[in-house]
């Protein structure tokens, strides 16, 4: 296996069992699905349980059950062209970067694929702003690695321009 793609494959485990594990001590053993709210150090942080069934924020919810497994499938497309686009890397931030996102993405799509719906749960609040949306590690690894790839990636040496790019003709 190309070593890139072995580190990705690594960190995309990791991060998916980290997600799996979270979810299901929050939702199943403290009970979130039943209680709804945990003050844990409220307001700054609070468990809040909360499902959703479109992207960031609820964003794209589009209610029927086409919506989920359009969401599922654009997951697993994405998650396909990043793999395609991190085989002819070598940094290792390049690999963190896809694997975070990748593991963020594939326990998104558990939770889609078992509940209909993504289990979010971490609820930041500041005194006197109830913030109204949850998240859950899945999510930030997401966040996380994009702005990872965002910041850092860069174009492999045998595809940069050499000189400043193209050199005009003179005549």
């Amino acid at each position: 296996m190309n070593p890139m793609l072995a580190r990705v494959a690594t960190i995309t485990t990791i991060i998916f069992l980290i997600d799996r594990a979270t979810k299901f001590w929050v939702v199943e053993v403290l009970d979130l699905r039943a209680r709804g709210f945990i003050a844990v150090w409220d307001p700054w942080f609070n468990l809040a349980m909360a499902w959703n069934r479109g992207i960031n924020f609820g964003l794209l919810d589009m209610g029927a059950d086409a919506g989920r497994w359009f969401l599922i499938a654009l997951a697993l497309v994405i998650c396909a062209g990043l793999l395609y686009w991190a085989r002819r890397r070598t940094a290792f931030v390049e690999a963190l970067g896809v694997g975070l996102i990748m593991g963020g993405a594939f326990g998104n799509v558990w939770d889609r694929i078992r509940y209909g719906a993504v289990m979010d749960f971490l609820n930041f609040s500041l005194p006197g702003l109830r913030n109204p949306f949850a998240f859950n590690v899945g999510d930030v690894a997401i966040f996380a690695g994009a702005a990872l790839l965002l910041l850092f990636a860069r174009e492999p040496a045998g595809d940069r321009p050499t000189g400043g790019g193209q050199a005009r003709k003179r005549r």
